[in-house]
């Protein structure tokens, strides 16, 4: 007698609680998971509700006990709802209004979520034609006890109406999915996605049965049971981590989750879970494709009969490329195509198919990964070619990029790709995983490559950039031997393949120092320019940073760092053509700053002024903030006064320069002047009378900064999260010569400026500048410090207070 058997016995036998026991023996035993365990789970509640409905019909006739949904289909995951459908002839209402009582009670009684309903075969059928949902899930109807006459009638019927109606119900069904996918997001991508809603989740793998069992179209098979059994294992072992009925793989238990399934790590959890919703996703892309085309040829056929006196006319096939051919909206491969013998034809065929807005065909791309011999290496160059103009042709390249990547086609042509396919990046500032970011990369380029000389080398570097993220250490150190032996493979020449791995190896170069570095300071522009090498190159970096960061995510991109990155582009372009970089002189104070000087020195207080920056373009998203000057008679504790008055207004600093000013002749004393840009966090930005009157009390001591900022956390408490890595603070010594650069990465948060601010004020070190940066949850902040005669700390000295800093922000 099998483990099964055995527990139906207790169950039968031992009532509700024989059950429960069995129940949790089963979902406890560690040798059974997965497909096992559901099918065993849902064969042990099988037999106890069929034992229920035995003991409570007490001789009434025409009901049956019918399992529908995830249950009919008997994938019972630990915390699953129970969707039962009590069927009945009509007959003895009362006699099963009571009979559904004895059975949902007992349901209850154990804590089992139960979704129920009670009806006849008429109303079943009826509750299907108007409500698609249900009509999806009594597809999956199983009999579990009573009349099996009346539940095979039902299931007869209603698939019958399924695919008479296939026309009309399931282009809803389509739209269903399309609004699902626009609430819940791509599962794919996501760092916490939605194992069930999530487009390429479970629900999108019950759709496709749905059309499979309309016979109006079918999913592609390959792969797709795996991937749903993949993403049921997840579930089943977030129920048991969790011990609720969620679907929401949260942050703070896929950890527990791998461990529970016998993974690496979470990374790697995730890693399966993309990878399952890929496939379902591609299946789902191909086979509403073909619904589409078989609802639009149904709808003409009448009338094509008509005017053809009966005949029928076979499909116009027009000619896209050598070997491939445009069929019924798809791409296709010629008659005449011998992929035996055309180790291009798959790239050719993509790259056709991309510039005609158009998606490969599911046939074409089987046969091709099927029968197409690998390429030379290193490449012809037309095989270069077709994959530039691949990579260039924007928007549908993703499309047609997924489907050879679905068939394995992409790790054959390049074999670097396994390890960035599907491969997560825990930074709420990334959209995409690494792949699909490469490509998205790819697709921003290919609206820059009038801006360069070489839009080849750009499209490709937009490929390549991040490809070291597979592979431990910096990726942009590791990427750039990939890069170079890619180029080589691929067929560059030995001059272009030097550029495209300086390119990968300096992908980040230049809006790192943009926003992180004194531009002032003739060090910075000289050490971009002997990065870069050349102008061509320097122009190929400017256009591959800005598709970088479009393709990361909207917090990546602004206006803001856009104007410093063409500011920075435009000093190293100067040195590279020859112009002298002299060390600059402190700048003339402007009339306005010589004003507040001396009207800050003659009030003994700060003076300030508030002044808009021009508004940018319409197709900027943020404005470049405002201009904020502070003049202050100069003394301690300037720069974490301003800083936490401006976090206490809730304005965002995204540069401040501070630097000391001498006053006009004859007048002895120094002015602080302070030039920063500042932003609303949100709201509209406060009256300058106030940030002065705040100012002043900062500064005489009777504003107490830290308890406002305490103050307002406590009211508008953080919810729980995960646990962001801590501060790290690092000393630059060769970023400048005119000071020393300490660098904070930490967790962005209100008055984390004025912490800094007030730790390097403990040190007894004068910041010259301050260089902010905020990438999603992320501060990335640079401060040039002198000692008090303005020149650089010693190393010790410098070592000693990042480590005093780090320790100040740990706290």
């Amino acid at each position: 007698m099998t483990y099964t058997e055995l527990t139906n016995d207790e169950a039968e036998s031992s009532g509700p609680g024989g059950y429960a026991a069995a129940r949790l023996r089963l979902l406890t035993e560690g040798a059974r998971s997965g497909p096992p365990r559901r099918a065993a789970l849902a064969s042990l509640t099988d037999h106890w509700l069929a034992g229920l409905f035995e003991a409570a019909t007490e001789g009434l006739t025409g009901v049956s006990l019918v399992a529908v949904g995830g249950y009919g289909r008997g994938e019972l995951s630990p915390r699953s709802d129970l969707d039962l459908l009590l069927l009945h002839d009509g007959g003895d209402d009362k006699a099963v209004a009571a009979l559904a009582d004895r059975l949902w009670y007992p349901v209850w009684d154990l804590g089992l979520a139960l979704d129920h309903s009670v009806r006849t075969p008429q109303e079943a059928r009826k509750t299907a034609g108007e409500d698609l949902k249900a009509h999806l899930g009594l597809l999956d109807a199983r009999h579990l006890a009573g009349d099996l006459g009346l539940t095979a009638s039902l299931r007869t019927t209603v698939l019958a109406d399924w695919r008479n109606q296939a026309p009309r119900r399931l282009p809803e069904l389509r739209e269903l999915c399309a609004e699902r996918a626009e609430r819940q997001g791509e599962l794919q991508y996501l760092l916490e996605p939605d194992l069930k809603e999530a487009r390429g989740g479970l629900r999108d793998a019950t759709a496709l049965r749905a059309v499979a069992a309309s016979w109006l179209a079918d999913a592609p098979r390959e792969g797709l049971a795996e991937a749903r059994r993949r993403l049921l294992d997840v579930r089943d072992a977030l129920h048991l981590v969790t011990g609720r009925a969620t679907d929401r793989l949260a942050l703070q238990e896929q950890d527990q989750v791998a461990a529970e399934l016998g993974l690496l790590d979470a990374d790697a959890l995730l890693r399966q879970v993309y990878e399952a919703a890929r496939v379902i996703s591609y299946a789902g892309d191909v086979t509403w494709r073909e619904v589409g085309r078989v609802i639009r040829s149904r709808a003409v056929r009448p009338r094509l009969r008509a005017m053809l006196g009966g005949g029928r006319q076979a499909a116009e096939r027009s000619p896209l490329a050598e070997g491939v051919v445009e069929q019924d909206g798809e791409v296709v491969l010629a008659r005449t195509a011998r992929p035996e013998r055309d180790p291009v034809l798959p790239l050719r065929a993509a790259a056709a198919a991309a510039q005609a807005g158009l998606p490969l065909s599911l046939h074409a791309v089987r046969h091709l990964a099927a029968t197409a011999r690998p390429l030379p290496a290193p490449w012809p160059a037309e095989a270069r070619e077709q994959l530039v103009t691949l990579l260039g042709s924007g928007r549908p390249t993703v499309e047609v990029w997924e489907a050879l990547e679905a068939e394995g086609l992409i790790t054959r042509l390049l074999p670097d790709w396994e390890r960035v396919r599907c491969r997560p990046q825990r930074n709420a500032v990334h959209l995409w995983t690494v792949d699909r970011h490469l490509i998205e990369t790819a697709v921003r380029a290919s609206a820059f490559t009038r801006r360069v000389h070489r839009p080849d080398l750009l499209l490709v570097a937009a490929l390549l950039h991040d490809i070291g993220k597979g592979w431990p250490g910096d990726h942009s150190v590791a990427g750039e031997t990939i890069a170079r032996d890619v180029a080589a493979r691929i067929g560059f020449d030995r001059a272009d393949a030097a550029v495209l791995a300086t390119l990968v190896r300096h992908h980040l170069l230049l809006v790192e120092t943009a926003t992180r570095r004194d531009l002032d300071d003739p060090a910075t522009v000289r050490a971009v320019a002997e990065a870069a090498g050349t102008q061509g190159t320097l122009e190929l970096l400017h256009a591959l940073t800005e598709a970088d960061a479009l393709a990361t995510g909207p917090a990546a991109w602004s206006a803001w760092r856009a104007s410093l990155v063409a500011d920075l582009v435009k000093r190293v372009s100067a040195v590279l053509a020859g112009d002298p970089l002299e060390a600059p002189e402190d700048p003339a104070p402007t009339v306005q700053q010589e004003r507040l000087a001396v009207e800050a020195f003659r009030t003994g207080g700060p003076v300030l002024s508030l002044r808009a920056q021009a508004e940018p373009d319409a197709e900027e998203r943020e404005p470049l903030g405002v201009e904020l000057l502070i003049a202050v008679p100069d003394q301690a504790g300037v720069l974490p006064a301003v800083a936490g008055v401006l976090a206490v207004h809730r304005l965002t600093v995204r540069t401040a320069e501070l630097r000391s000013l001498p006053l006009p002749d004859g007048v002895e004393g120094s002015v602080l002047l302070l030039a920063w840009r500042v932003a609303a966090e949100y709201g509209s930005l406060p009256q300058a009378a106030r940030l002065r009157a705040d100012l002043v009390r900062a500064l005489d001591g009777s504003l107490d900064i830290e308890a406002r900022l305490a103050e307002r956390d406590a009211a508008y408490p953080r919810r729980r999260g995960v646990v962001p890595p801590p501060p790290r603070v690092t000393v630059e010594p060769a970023a400048s010569r005119q000071a020393t650069v300490i660098e904070v990465r930490a967790q962005d948060a209100p008055g984390l400026l004025f912490r800094i601010g007030r730790a390097l004020e403990g040190a007894g070190v004068r910041v010259r500048s301050a260089h902010v940066s905020t990438l999603g949850a992320n501060a990335v902040d640079a401060f040039y410090v002198t000692q008090a005669p303005g020149v650089p700390l010693p190393g010790e000295e410098a070592a000693a207070v990042a480590r005093k800093l780090e320790e100040t922000l740990r706290a």
